[in-house]
């Protein structure tokens, strides 16, 4: 006899039981929560840390292919999330990101009776009525909603200038599921809220509501028009951007009609090649086309995977190469702030230039960085870092002997962690933006360097930004200055402290190994009592039970011990 989940959601409606639903996926969330910490912290606190080194590939794909198979039967928001983890093939082993990359493209359709329902109910027509034609099997299914070729009629197509065009339609209920997935990852967010290492770096409710403004955003398929047309205004005079007319007497607040752009998809080295296209020579263009968007408008779009950019073959001699980058799906978008904007050119240039002290500064300039933080070591990881990683692409770094970064990490892991991080709210879509930029680019070009992309960029922004750079010389100047004025009494204040006894010399990392080893020291004891205990408790036991037993339960205390030994200390 078989059993139908009552949590998935029904492919004709979209809906589902919300309450089994939001269960599902708070459990997936418990569970994977309890294996991380299980594994990634309390593991390594009985040095045990190997057992998790030599298990972590395989947990991660165990985790992707659970996650899969969830996103698969629930949809909603949760394809959102396996979309960002695919995209990272930068980072992520490729087994992880092979295994949700098919979230992309292969969420399964809703039937095309409940599509032309909600279609004619939000149009106030037939669909004969409003169109020539409309294909009933989809091209694209995604997570919120699916696509339709479609023809208009002729006296429609006489005025747009269109004849082929694209009907978007929500998937009917999607609503209802956006809000419980919303609910749920409010929950967890409070959850993460309370884990002291996260909490210190984001502000984890904050985040999610921000993501819950941009979820709310992405199903007003009337902000999605409005989205394409500035999109298509801010580079409406650069030659490697397409953007898609929006044809506003067919389209509502969950119904979309847009000119039909399809082509090749980014990603599709074969059809690129087939086209004579070199997909080498898209990447560093649709990176720049990014960092324009990033850096210089301040308007991007949030959500570049491989399914929202195809690569549209042109014959037009002015267009420096025979293709054109077109963009769709504008449901999620992001704006840089003046002064943000202002952070990330800064930081930018400090990149492109291997200055680790001017990232630092540009870091803090962003908010990641709390003003109160004592930089001068992390200054110095950065200098370390730019003089032995610096230049490298991500195929370089892979070939890195992973000992040399696990030597990074011991020397100034410590350092990074102690300092006061934070993520400013808006740059969820930055990172999810720059994230799937730098994935697709690995993607189209395995020994892609975005130094390469990055170093051109800069020197375009120096070129641009004089003015600028000037009046921050002029104000380092005077920093230099107000500096050597005040610099003989702060030496006459340095010498009276040394005569006086009163001088106090701090070495951080000195100090960070001193409370490491005196740690290690008390764990050490406690972990070795608990093992005599506990050996003693079992050979006694044979003998005399009680005492035995006994023996056995007062180990537990050491251990504990051995486990939180110097805690505070962290």
């Amino acid at each position: 006899m078989t059993s139908v989940r009552r949590d998935r959601a029904d492919p004709v409606t979209g809906a589902g039981d919300t309450r089994a639903r939001y269960r599902r996926i708070l459990r997936f969330a418990a569970w994977n929560l309890a294996v991380t910490w299980w594994f990634e912290l309390f593991l390594p606190r009985l040095g045990m840390g190997w057992i998790a080194e030599r298990t972590r590939a395989k947990r991660m794909l165990r985790f992707a292919q659970r996650f899969h198979v969830l996103a698969v039967e629930l949809g909603g928001l949760m394809i959102k999330v396996g979309q960002f983890l695919s995209s990272r093939l930068d980072v992520l082993p490729p087994e992880i990101t092979k295994e949700l990359e098919g979230l992309q493209d292969e969420v399964p359709p809703v039937a095309f009776s409940a599509i032309r329902k909600l279609a004619e109910a939000e149009l106030g027509a037939p669909l004969e009525q409003l169109f020539a034609s409309v294909e009933e099997i989809p091209i694209a299914a995604a997570s919120l909603g699916q696509a339709h070729r479609a023809r208009l009629l002729p006296r429609d197509a006489a005025d747009t200038g269109l004849e082929g065009v694209v009907l978007k339609v929500q998937r009917p209920g999607i609503d209802a599921i956006v809000d419980v997935d919303l609910a749920a990852l409010r929950k967890i967010g409070g959850w993460l809220s309370h884990v002291r290492l996260i909490s210190n770096r984001a502000d984890m409710p904050a985040l999610v509501e921000e993501f819950a403004q941009t979820s709310l955003e992405e199903i007003d398929y009337l902000q999605e028009g409005a989205n394409s047309e500035r999109f298509a205004v801010e580079f409406a005079d650069d030659r490697r951007v397409d953007v898609p007319a929006v044809v506003w007497e067919r389209s509502t607040r969950r119904v979309l009609t847009l000119e039909d752009v399809t082509a090749i998809k980014i990603t599709d080295a074969e059809a690129l090649l087939a086209a004579g296209i070199d997909p080498a020579q898209v990447a560093p263009v649709f990176a720049s086309v990014m960092f324009d968007q990033m850096f210089t408008t301040g308007f991007f779009h949030a959500d570049p995977h491989p399914g929202n950019i195809f690569v549209t073959p042109v014959a037009d001699p002015a267009v420096p190469h025979p293709w054109k980058l077109t963009f769709i799906d504008f449901g999620m978008m992001g704006e840089v702030p003046t002064n943000t904007r202002s952070g990330l050119r800064k930081l930018l240039l400090a990149a492109a230039s291997r200055d680790g002290k001017g990232l630092v500064a540009a870091i803090r300039n962003v908010g990641v960085l709390l003003p109160s933080a004592d930089t001068v070591e992390l200054e110095r990881a950065m200098t370390h870092l730019f003089a032995r990683f610096g230049g490298m692409g991500f195929a370089e770094l892979r070939e890195v002997d992973p000992r040399e970064f696990r030597d990074f990490a011991v020397e100034f892991g410590d350092v990074v962690r102690s300092l006061p991080f934070q993520l400013p709210e808006n740059f969820l879509l930055i990172i999810r933006a720059m994230s799937l930029t730098s994935g697709v680019c690995s993607s189209l070009d395995a020994r892609f360097n975005l130094w390469d992309s990055v170093e051109p960029y800069a020197a375009q922004l120096l070129r641009d930004e004089r003015g600028n750079i000037v009046q921050d010389v002029a104000q380092q100047a005077l920093d230099v200055a107000g500096l050597a004025l005040g610099l003989p009494k702060r030496l006459d204040g340095l010498l009276t402290r040394a005569e006086d006894g009163s001088l106090a010399v701090a070495s951080p990392r000195l100090e960070q190994q001193v409370r490491r080893l005196d740690r290690s020291a008390r764990r050490t004891a406690s972990v070795l009592i608990f093992g005599a205990l506990l050996i003693a408790g079992s050979v006694v036991r044979a003998d005399d039970t009680v005492f035995g037993n006994v023996l056995m339960i007062a180990s537990v205390v050491p251990l504990l011990h051995g486990l939180w030994a110097g805690r505070s200390g962290l």
